[in-house]
């Protein structure tokens, strides 16, 4: 080839920059620019994992190294469909791909979500790990709180609740964010399945960590902790379900502690149907499910109310459709053979392709998003016949032109060391603070 494939990304999320990755490993010569909303990289392992989560979060250092490549280009703070679109790209690259990701809350269409005090995921999340259009506020008075969902988002949200704020100040946690929860008023946390324990989707080391907070006691109910002959095959054959449903079979049949602050409930076998409340949340409506032999469930018509004064949806994530790309509404993925983007005819949209969430639907870990990588880079290698020679930068000149305040790999870098380093400082103020508060203790108990 006489020029550099020339190819744009839009997301710099984990997708994106694997994608990046895999192409300049090929041995076809590229020139990669990768776009995002947002003013810094790395999408939702920056505004998407909980800060008491430092192994996930240390992904960035693999994915920074990818970004340091000289091939590879960072234009932050660039919105796909308002500062360029479609047709502007496809004058400057060879191919586009959309890795965007799947940032919002699938919606639960039960009577009373909407009501005050009733959230998304993405919503909570967003502000405990200071996502710059999140609110810098949360309203925590409720004592009692539903979390909706059996994943590992539902966990995340559940144990940031009934956590004691202290034991966050060695993270990253937002100061804003450490002060809303030192001023909650949470003493007990629901967390409701609509399945049993062998059909939920936590992980063992998610769900382990759980019995490492301190001042907070596990409650497994046994109402609904049930195993039918799927679950029991499903323990049997897969060592991940076997470990979730023994280390919750070990809870259930714990005496309570009943001197704990914060309680952390698990209820299987309950279905949401309202959210109960007039101008806020009040209670929780759930139908009795059983199971039906094959891992599904069947309603019994017989419910239970749980009072709470706030509720919290993990249902899943959905992505968003894209000005001037297809789109499937259903399934919330953009249409596409191999990461080749289809459009309402089943053809191949040339030189538009996908990968990631938007790809394949917000299932599997970070670590599954390789894989969906390569089948989509793989295929876009297979299609290039001759790059066009588009001049590297016309790209910033266009945006330069738009009077679009993009940020740049140099610039996040030099933002990253300042946050670096107030980090470093706060956490040593905090420290301070926690080592006073603790002598503070020690003294009075001693004179008592």
């Amino acid at each position: 080839m006489s020029h550099p494939l020339r190819v744009a990304i839009i997301g710099a999320g984990p997708a994106g920059v694997y994608a990046s990755d895999i192409l300049t490993k090929s041995e076809t010569p590229v020139e990669i620019d990768l776009f995002d909303r947002m003013p810094a990289p790395y999408g939702l392992v920056r505004y998407g994992v909980a800060p008491d989560h430092p192994r996930i979060k240390g992904i960035v250092n693999a994915l920074h190294k990818v970004l340091e490549k000289p091939e590879i280009r960072f234009f932050g703070n660039v919105e796909y469909g308002v500062d360029c679109k479609l047709g502007d790209l496809r004058q400057h690259y060879d191919a586009v791909v959309f890795s965007t990701g799947a940032a919002d809350d699938r919606e639960l269409d039960i009577p009373g979500i909407d009501l005050p005090h009733s959230h998304g995921a993405s919503e909570f999340i967003s502000f405990y790990d200071g996502h710059p259009e999140a609110p810098r506020d949360w309203n925590l008075d409720a004592s009692g709180v539903a979390v909706l969902g059996a994943g590992n988002v539902a966990l995340d949200i559940a144990r940031v609740l009934a956590k004691q704020p202290d034991d966050l100040l060695s993270t990253e946690i937002p100061d804003n964010v450490h002060r809303a929860l030192s001023a909650s008023s949470v003493t007990d946390v629901h967390l409701f399945a609509r399945r049993g324990p062998a059909q939920t989707k936590f992980t063992p080391l998610e769900l382990r960590e759980l019995d490492h907070q301190s001042e907070m006691e596990l409650i497994v109910h046994p109402e609904g902790f049930e195993l039918d002959e799927a679950s029991e095959e499903a323990v049997r054959t897969n060592n991940q379900v076997k470990s979730v449903v023994k280390t919750l079979q070990d809870w259930a049949l714990r005496d309570p502690k009943g001197d704990t602050r914060r309680r952390l409930h698990f209820h299987f076998l309950r279905r949401p149907v309202e959210v109960l409340g007039t101008d806020r949340v009040e209670g929780l409506r759930t139908e009795i499910m059983e199971l039906d032999g094959n891992g599904s469930v069947n309603g019994t018509g017989e419910f239970e109310t749980v009072e709470v004064q706030s509720v919290y949806r993990a249902v899943g994530y959905l992505s968003s459709a894209l000005p001037e790309v297809p789109f499937d509404h259903r399934s919330g993925t953009i249409p596409h053979d191999g990461g080749r983007v289809l459009d309402m005819d089943g053809e191949h949209v040339p030189g538009v392709y996908t990968t990631g969430w938007i790809k394949r639907g917000p299932v599997g870990l970070i670590g599954h998003t390789k894989g969906d990588a390569l089948e989509t880079v793989n295929n876009l290698l297979a299609d290039v016949t001759e790059p066009a020679g588009h001049d590297r930068e016309a790209t910033p000149r266009m945006l330069a032109e738009r009077g679009i305040a993009y940020t740049t790999w140099q610039g996040w870098n030099l933002l990253d060391e300042h946050e670096r380093a107030l980090g470093e400082q706060r956490g040593r103020e905090r420290m301070k603070v926690v080592e006073r508060d603790e002598m503070v203790r020690i003294s009075r108990e001693g004179t008592t």
